[in-house]
């Protein structure tokens, strides 16, 4: 893998990953784990939907923190998918997720996995599969549906393709009946192409000092 795919990052006071390419760290400096359960498991009204057989995936895997959340509630199998065009080495994954001890408890099979190379492995009663490259083409050409998305790509003003009107609409494309998504962001343009892309949006109350969060419903 070149260079040119990898994450480059710096870090803030030593400890919350920021990278370089979109000037934006991967998580809440407030508390990131707190923040993907007010967004993304709550915001999808999980773990109270989790049943066998369900599926999640996920735009922007990063330190993979949002995975991990899930593994921490998830009890019965279910299925994860994530879409990464950067990937973080192990050792700054394993160095970012030190600041949660309850998420880096469970990591070690998966940072041993990622380590490895693979990007199909088992963490708890997930089943996980990271697919690398530019989701503007990968997602597209994937054959699954989600029953929920995370959309946690970096900040639509500083990351705009990963929030864009096509792609969107092949999130739409790829998500069950009454299928969900939640989102950190609020930003007009994002709550419209999701709204274009069949989901009932609305806004609800986010994270610690954002106002606003974007939740939808696949009509």
């Amino acid at each position: 893998m070149g260079q040119d795919q990898t994450a480059e990052l710096t870090w803030k006071d030593g400890a919350t990953p920021v990278a370089v390419r979109f000037d934006d760290p991967y998580f809440s400096l407030q508390n990131g784990l707190e923040e993907t359960r007010h967004v993304f498991l709550a915001g999808n009204d999980l773990p109270a939907r989790l049943c066998e057989g369900f599926h999640v995936a996920e735009l922007g895997f990063g330190t993979g923190l949002n995975m991990l959340a899930l593994a921490l509630v998830a009890e019965v199998p279910v299925r994860f998918t994530s879409f990464e065009a950067y990937p973080m080495a192990a050792d700054d994954i394993a160095r970012a997720l030190d600041a949660f001890p309850e998420a880096r408890a469970i990591a070690d099979p998966f940072l041993d996995a990622w380590a490895s190379g693979a990007r199909q492995f088992q963490l708890g009663q997930l089943t996980v599969e990271v697919i690398e490259g530019d989701a503007r083409q990968t997602l597209p050409a994937w054959d699954g549906e989600a029953d929920a998305w995370f959309l946690d790509g970096f900040s639509p003003a500083k990351n705009p393709e990963l929030w864009g009107e096509d792609l969107m609409l092949a999130v739409g494309a790829h998500t069950t009946p009454n299928g969900t998504c939640a989102t950190y962001t609020a930003a007009g343009f994002v709550r419209r192409a999701l709204s274009d892309a069949g989901f009932e949006i609305t806004r609800i109350p986010g994270y610690g000092h954002k106002r606003h969060m974007t939740v939808g419903v696949k009509q």
